[in-house]
């Protein structure tokens, strides 16, 4: 049998990072992922956001990749959120995203940092949280 645990930090936003995601609709919608990713065997450590993005904290399964988990939690959620009209609009997630490895060592700190994401952008914006990882991370822009 084999044993993987690949732990990946990801984040993505609202489609022009509109702010749809009320803590009421936040909270259905992240219940929801909670309970795909379940049915998917994705294993979801931590999932939290603010009104205009998420963040997951997943291990990867052995046979599973980065986008194929992103595709099934955001194509699922959004399809599901526009069957249950949770918001007035047709929604949709930005096709970008942020993904990163994190080590065991590390996974405290950053399940501490996804489950307090409300009082963190109390001081600080999505724009401003986007570019401190691109500044952390080194991410350089590709075009696909």
């Amino acid at each position: 049998m084999s044993y993987v645990r690949i732990w990946v930090h990801i984040v993505f936003s609202t489609k022009n990072r509109h702010p749809y995601l009320t803590k009421n609709i936040r909270y259905q919608i992240q219940n929801h992922i909670a309970k795909n990713c379940k049915e998917k065997s994705i294993l979801l450590k931590d999932i939290n956001g603010y009104t205009e993005h998420l963040h997951c904290l997943i291990s990867l399964g052995k046979e599973q990749t980065i986008a194929q988990v992103v595709q099934l939690i955001k194509g699922e959620s959004a399809h599901w959120i526009n069957n249950n009209n949770l918001i007035s609009d047709t929604f949709m997630w930005q096709d970008d995203y942020f993904a990163v490895s994190v080590s065991e060592s590390n996974l405290e700190t950053v399940s501490n940092y996804i489950k307090n994401q409300e009082n963190h952008h109390r001081k600080k914006t999505f724009d401003e949280e986007v570019k401190e990882f691109i500044d952390k991370y080194k991410f350089e822009l590709q075009k696909d």
